[in-house]
Order: C-alpha cells, then structure tokens, then sequence
C-alpha cells in the first residue's frame, strides 16, 4: 500500500504542476485556451487572474511533494492535509466552474488521501 500511496500522492502533485504551467505560462496561448475552453479575448483579459491561480496551484503541488520527500507519519500528516486542500478545491471548482474538475482534481486526490490513510 505504501508504493500505491507515493505514486498516487505524486500524481496529484503532478497534475497541479501541470495546471500551474497551463495557468502561469499557457493561458492565452491556443493549448492553454483549449484545455479551459477560453477565447482569446477572455484570456488575455483573465491572464493575471489565471496566473494566480497557476501559484496557488504550485503550492498545492510543492506542498504534497515536500510531504513526499519528509516521509514517515509527518510526510504523511503535510500529505493529508494538502490532499484535503485540493479535494476542497476540486469540489468548490466543480460545483462553480466545470463539473469536469470533480474527476480531474478532486477524485485523484480522494483517491490519493484513502491510500495515505490505510498507510497507518
């Protein structure tokens, strides 16, 4: 179970590295307006926003990789609760934005947080 965890725990990680990209650095480019279903116009107007989220999507990646990299039960304490973080997110972003972040953000994560859990 503890393999499972890591990498499940990784790939959240990833995915949120992956948004930051998109958000701080792709936003208004054609990929970047595809993957959030934007206009042109609406992304440049947005690009700051966008890129702030695009930071508080970096946090939430660097804080389940530092809980990665501490290990043990405090690993898994930082794991927990940035876990918990991005389900909540991922259940606000789904509820106001895009039922599609339920099973981008909030599922893998769900997922991730009952595989830290059961490490105990």
């Amino acid at each position: 179970m503890h393999v499972a965890a890591i990498i499940a725990v990784a790939a959240v990680a990833l995915i949120h590295a992956y948004v930051l990209v998109l958000e701080m650095f792709l936003w208004t480019t054609p990929r970047g307006r595809r993957v959030f279903g934007t206009t042109e116009e609406f992304a440049r107007a947005s690009k700051v926003l966008a890129a702030n989220q695009g930071l508080y999507n970096g946090f939430l990646a660097a804080g389940l990789l530092f809980g990665l990299l501490l290990g043990g039960a405090g690993g898994r304490v930082f794991q927990g609760f940035f876990l918990c973080c991005v389900i909540v997110a991922g259940l606000y972003g789904a509820a106001t934005a895009n039922r599609r972040i339920l099973f981008i953000q909030a599922l893998p994560a769900a997922i991730a947080f009952a595989l830290v859990l059961l490490e105990h």
